[in-house]
């Protein structure tokens, strides 16, 4: 059973937008702090993490309104090495505009897994089991943490 203070699980697009903001190197580490930018690069989020209480919160619209942990700590706890993954992963998900495919969607994050799966992805002949695999080996570690939401809960920023 998950805690109040415990971080829910997100969807596993997530994953995918986290290794995407790698990839564009759109990930910016200084200590236990980040900051991540948007796909569209207008706007960043604030990451901030602290492992002593196991606990990190960030300002994106998945963390601040749904309370699953957002693409931004995910992408924070990958770079960081406190998640390990393939590092062939990010190279598949590079250059993607998360922001206009979920508006498409309407942020039906199923919806926005299969036009990847379909577009992006199977075009670079990607092996899906091999890549299933890996996104549920990073699901399951994240889960495992039982991250904690930090005590600051800064607002998202607005704008595109």
């Amino acid at each position: 059973m998950i805690s109040p203070m415990e971080w829910e699980m997100p969807p596993i697009i997530k994953a995918y937008e986290a290794l995407g903001a790698i990839a564009d190197k759109r990930v910016h580490i200084s200590g236990n702090e980040a900051r991540i930018y948007s796909s569209s690069g207008n706007k960043y989020y604030a990451v901030s993490y602290n492992p002593i209480k196991n606990a990190i919160v960030s300002n994106d619209n998945g963390s601040y309104w749904v309370g699953y942990l957002g693409y931004p700590s995910i992408a924070f706890l990958l770079l960081s090495g406190v998640v390990q993954y393939d590092s062939r992963l990010p190279g598949l998900l590079k250059g993607i505009k998360w922001k206009d495919i979920n508006t498409r969607y309407n942020n039906d994050f199923e919806k926005t897994e299969e036009f990847l799966r379909q577009g992006v992805l199977k075009e670079s002949d990607v092996d899906f089991q091999w890549l299933d695999g890996e996104l549920e080996k990073i699901m399951q570690n994240i889960k495992k943490l039982r991250l904690i939401k930090l005590e600051s809960d800064p607002r998202p920023p607005i704008g595109y």
